[in-house]
């Protein structure tokens, strides 16, 4: 499942199934009901009816919680709003160490599940026990994606897809973080090694749709 965006009725709606659901992260930030969208994944954990994968705006709001600098934007200061506006006792506290815990990416056999892009280094070591940390380069990429370094008109670094041409042959890999779809489904990619990328990323939260794919074996 692509990136959620804080679009708790799409996010509802996706999770109304008897299957496990792997969330590719950000479920935070821009939609309407930032706080609901963590309240059903830490329902989902709590159940082991799914998990998610980190994304950079999770982390955001986890080293926040943690009381670090970090860039604060609207989007953010609409999410920590919604999260302080929650009378459950210990809610902060919960959401902090979900997110302090989940895994920056996940490998099931030859499909990787993760935020922002591949690194060559996810074949053949763990990630690490928390990703609000210090960032390597693997744990870099799969939160932020592959740059040119340049900011492009609309404040956002510009990005590029020169990693799906090192995920391996017969290797999957499943990505939310950057709108590729034309036509509103999820866009596939081939690598020159002959691996594949799906990125599931459209838009929810953000005018867009939430996307989802059956996987029904590795």
């Amino acid at each position: 499942m692509g990136d959620v965006h804080g679009d708790i009725e799409a996010f509802r709606h996706a999770i109304a199934t008897e299957r496990y659901i792997i969330q590719l992260g950000d479920l935070v930030d821009h939609g309407p009901d930032s706080a609901g969208v963590l309240r059903l994944m830490l329902d989902l954990l709590e159940s082991q009816r799914g998990m998610f994968v980190l994304g950079n705006h999770d982390r955001k709001l986890a080293r926040l919680l943690e009381g670090r600098q970090v860039h604060y934007d609207q989007a953010l200061a609409m999410t920590l709003e919604q999260v302080r506006s929650v009378s459950q006792e210990g809610f902060e506290t919960r959401i902090y160490h979900m997110i302090a815990r989940a895994p920056v990416w996940q490998r099931i056999n030859q499909v990787i599940f993760l935020h922002a892009s591949f690194h060559t280094l996810m074949t053949s070591t763990s990630p690490p026990e928390t990703g609000i940390g210090k960032l390597s380069a693997p744990v870099s990429r799969a939160l932020f994606g592959e740059t040119t370094r340049q900011i492009q008109p609309d404040g956002y670094p510009e990005r590029r897809l020169n990693w799906i041409h090192r995920v391996p042959q017969g290797m999957t890999v499943y990505a939310g973080h950057d709108q590729r779809s034309t036509d509103g489904r999820p866009h596939l990619k081939e690598g020159k090694l002959g691996g594949k990328t799906i990125f599931m990323d459209l838009g929810a939260g953000k005018g867009g749709h939430l996307a989802w794919v059956d996987i029904n074996d590795f």
